[in-house]
């Protein structure tokens, strides 16, 4: 499978509906499921959005790698916002800083296969997260 790396400025939220669309083109690429597909791009909205929501600005990237040994369609979400103080917690269903429901992480999470948050206070956010890529794509 020959790599694919797409990156998509995320800064108004038109640009979630871009990061989202790209995710579930190269998911349909991939040979993922509509279900699949409908929850990778779901995921990707709610990263993309805590990027508008809390850092103002960051990059979704998109690519295809290999993970605990098998293919992944791979979404990583950075910014240089200002961090979670608390990523267990960030982690937990209906925790908000902000004026949201609390589920973009958690929700996240559970859409996809893995998800991982480097982040600390002033630094930044990266949240990585994948889907193992359908055996026989």
């Amino acid at each position: 499978m020959a790599a694919e790396n797409v990156v998509i400025a995320v800064r108004v939220s038109g640009d979630i509906v871009t990061a989202r669309q790209a995710g579930r083109e190269l998911a349909a690429k991939l040979g993922f499921t509509l279900t699949d597909r409908t929850m990778i791009a779901t995921a990707i909205s709610e990263i993309a959005r805590n990027i508008t929501s809390y850092a103002g600005s960051g990059e979704i990237r998109l690519s295809i790698d290999d993970r605990e040994g098998r293919q992944a369609l791979i979404v990583q979400a950075e910014d240089q916002g200002p961090g979670i103080h608390d990523i267990p917690r960030a982690l937990e269903d209906g925790y908000s800083t902000g004026r949201g429901l609390g589920l973009g992480l958690p929700g996240a999470r559970r859409l996809m296969d893995r998800l991982t948050v480097d982040s600390s206070p002033g630094q930044g956010t990266l949240v990585e997260m994948w889907k193992w890529v359908p055996g026989g794509a």
